[in-house]
């Protein structure tokens, strides 16, 4: 006699963010400090259980605004990967739908639901272990981190940690500091500029250092996130970061 189909398992379906920024010339993550157990008084990504009803990305937006007090996220937000269900939840099998957020700084209002406190951190304090993070919000910090550095050199999405208009010595600081190294200036300038489908001239200028005028730039009408998704512009050839 055939066996029985296995009854599907049942457990809890979570999502977490990783929101990178960047703030005086620094690539920064948002973190909470955790409220409650487990974990209680630990940093971690903003993050919570998925409501009854609730899509995933909706989930994401609701959790960072109950944890951080944004209640309109900037930027660009997609789905990294799933993580579990197994092992990575003391209170048992917990599948995780993590997020990754690219966005110009912005402050943190407020922490609220189970967060004590919820601020910006620098990249590098995370990164050689000055700052431990909670559950398994490591791994998905790196890979997040990782994702990030990929999208910047095949896709448009390094303006999005800047604003509508920006000079390319901003847009080049995005660069450096997700990267995490220096990049010859004349050099970068000549192939944002000279890349098909990434930025145009606004015709406006701005005081760049020392006064001197700097020509203002912003995103190709295709690549702009109200033309669709930024994400999917492929930007040939791509702006490859150096390698070590």
């Amino acid at each position: 006699m055939p066996e029985s189909p296995t009854a599907p398992a049942l457990f809890p379906v979570t999502v977490d963010v990783v929101a990178l920024t960047v703030r005086n010339d620094t690539l920064n993550v948002l973190l909470i400090t955790r409220l409650i157990d487990p974990f209680r008084g630990m940093l971690a990504l903003p993050g919570g259980f998925v409501l009854a009803g609730e899509d995933l990305p909706t989930a994401a937006s609701r959790e960072l605004a109950e944890e951080t007090g944004v209640e309109r996220i900037p930027g660009h937000l997609e789905q990294l990967a799933s993580y579990g269900p197994k092992g990575r939840d003391p209170r048992g099998d917990v599948l995780t739908v993590a997020h990754l957020l690219l966005a110009p700084d912005f402050p943190v209002l407020s922490a609220g639901s189970d967060a004590e406190r919820a601020d910006w951190y620098p990249v590098d304090k995370v990164l050689d272990g000055g700052l431990q993070l909670a559950f398994d919000h490591r791994r998905i910090f790196e890979d997040a981190l990782e994702r990030a550095k990929s999208k910047l050199e095949y896709s448009p999405l390094g303006a999005a940690f800047c604003g509508e208009e920006f000079t390319i010595a901003q847009l080049r600081g995005v660069y450096e500091a997700v990267w995490g190294t220096r990049l010859d200036p004349r050099n970068f300038h000549r192939k944002a500029t000279g890349t098909p489908g990434f930025l145009e001239d606004t015709g406006r200028i701005t005081a760049g250092d020392a006064g001197r005028p700097a020509a203002l730039f912003r995103l190709v009408e295709a690549a702009r996130p109200a033309a669709g998704q930024p994400g999917r512009v492929v930007l040939n050839p791509p702006l490859m970061r150096p390698r070590d």
